[in-house]
């Protein structure tokens, strides 16, 4: 076997581990009084930033700690789903009281 087969090879696996390792989570970004709110709901994991790019940035680290200290848990993945859904509001808005 030549060294260009042996070093394709090693390639492909390294690149199967890494997408072996990789999770797919879903990110809800809400905006904040002044920044905004991202979170992940099947970790419970919230973070925020001045921009929906830095606020995912800073979620993506977030998940990724919480990963490194408390594992991925199975059921966390599997039991969640996420749906959008209409209800009808007949142009009522809500006041608050201070």
């Amino acid at each position: 076997m030549n060294a260009s087969i042996k070093l394709h090879r090693k390639k492909v696996y390294k690149s199967n581990y890494i997408k072996s390792c990789m999770k797919s989570f879903a990110a809800i970004i809400k905006k904040g009084e002044k920044q905004f709110v991202a979170s992940c709901p099947e970790l419970d994991v919230v973070s925020q930033g001045y921009t929906i790019e830095e606020s995912l940035s800073n979620l993506k680290e977030a998940v990724e700690l919480y990963i490194e200290e408390m594992g991925v848990p199975d059921k966390a993945i599997e039991d969640t789903i996420i749906v959008n859904f209409e209800v009808p509001t007949n142009d009522k808005t809500t006041s608050v009281i201070r």
